[in-house]
């Protein structure tokens, strides 16, 4: 373990509980420690001990034009001469809707707020104010942020962790979120048929992040739409980690499904804090002060987050994410052969920038089929990257991200890191 990280592991776990302020990071689903880090650029980290890593996380998503990125940090060095936040509007949160808006199929208006937690929690109490009801769909596996009712069998840090049921969430607050896995359009129908009266709306990770990448099969996404259209339901798409990324529309322009609303996250902050929940004009002026359903934050359309995103945006519409995904599924084709050719199970889901290494013969379709998965290879294989410097999700149930930033020679690092495993 690297020293002046330990050390610091060491003294947060005084003052912070588990020594991080995300439980993921504390890297215990890999028995490791974390790295502390001391700055980024482009595609590396580098830590408080002088290490240098090639980064396959990018702050969990949004550093698609990876970090650092010239355009991006000059917009936010000069907002932060103009003031750090107003609590009042300001021209950029205008120009950055705009643009959000013009992307994205599903969006006729949006909202600024300051997470995709905060997003998602948002456009639940918006679903249920618009329709009159109360129950949700949701899918086993996929997690949508730490907000009482989406923590019912969640994906990313609660599955690494494997925390059971959702302690400190009263049961009255789950009772209302229905269940179903990812890709079981028949499980849904079948929701529906219970009690389609009750349900508000689906939210659905379009393509699935958070118990690793699960892309969705054929005709899901378009019998959740058909479901929601027949019984008076909202479709909620979380693009928190598929807006602007597996298309410059996010999942609703590159699977042709428009939902009734949207969430956002990080990228359209640069990786600032920020989030977004938006959709058809009919259903976003029912909240406050045009319509009576409340939501409200100080620091929603900060200013530094505004001036980064509108920079990330514009730097994002004249990028080549054809060309980007050509080479992420050339790279996972040689990646997968290469660790087949160790003897060990493994298959890649991929999808434009993003894929997951789950180490199992089986195909990974829903988060059951993902928990087949080996995880002590994983734990295995992640120490022997990072120990050769290369910066994985430190956990079987995240997805790893490949940015414009990194260049062939990075892809082929990890090649060659990769040839270097022993199982």
């Amino acid at each position: 373990m690297s020293q002046r990280s330990s050390e610091l592991f060491e003294r947060a776990q005084q003052l912070i509980p588990g020594g991080v302020n995300s439980p993921v990071r504390a890297c215990l689903g890999v028995d490791s420690e974390p790295l502390f880090i001391a700055r980024a650029a482009g595609s590396r980290l580098h830590t408080v001990d002088g290490e240098t890593f090639i980064d396959f996380v990018e702050s969990w998503g949004p550093m698609l034009l990876g970090h650092t990125h010239p355009e991006v940090t000059a917009a936010v060095h000069a907002a932060v001469d103009r003031g750090t936040s107003y609590g009042a509007p300001c021209e950029d949160e205008v120009v950055l809707a705009a643009k959000v808006v013009d992307a994205l199929p599903g969006v006729d208006m949006v909202r600024m707020v300051n997470s995709g937690t905060e997003a998602t929690m948002s456009a639940l109490r918006l679903a249920r104010g618009y329709t009159g009801r109360t129950k949700l769909v949701k899918f086993v596996g996929c997690y949508h942020g730490h907000a009482d009712p989406f923590l019912a069998s969640a994906g990313s840090g609660v599955a690494t962790l494997s925390i059971p049921g959702t302690p400190g969430v009263p049961e009255s607050t789950v009772r209302d979120t229905l269940l179903a896995p990812y890709n079981d359009l028949a499980a849904v129908k079948d929701l529906f048929a219970l009690h389609g009266k009750d349900i508000a709306a689906i939210i659905v990770e379009a393509v699935a992040g958070n118990m690793g990448l699960v892309p969705p099969k054929a005709g899901f996404l378009e019998g959740l739409r058909e479901l929601c259209d027949q019984h008076g339901a909202l479709l909620i798409f979380d693009e928190v980690i598929t807006g602007f990324r597996v298309s410059f529309g996010g999942a609703q322009q590159r699977f042709g499904i428009t939902p009734d609303l949207t969430t956002l996250g990080k990228i359209i902050g640069g990786g600032l804090p920020v989030g977004a929940y938006g959709g058809k004009r009919e259903i976003m002026q029912r909240i406050a002060p045009c319509g009576e359903v409340y939501q409200a934050g100080t620091l929603s359309g900060n200013p530094l987050a505004m001036a980064a995103g509108i920079a990330t945006l514009d730097v994002l519409s004249r990028s080549d994410y054809a060309g980007l995904e050509a080479r992420v599924s050339a790279f996972v084709k040689e990646l997968e052969a290469i660790l087949k050719g160790k003897g060990v199970p493994v298959r890649i889901n991929t999808l434009a920038s993003m894929f997951t290494v789950f180490f199992t013969n089986d195909p990974v379709t829903d988060f059951a089929s993902a928990k087949t998965a080996d995880g002590a290879l994983y734990t295995s294989f992640y120490k022997q990257m990072r120990a050769q410097g290369i910066y994985l999700a430190p956990s079987p149930f995240e997805a790893a991200m490949v940015s414009f930033a990194h260049t062939d020679d990075d892809l082929a690092a990890m090649l060659d890191a990769a040839r270097k495993v022993t199982f």
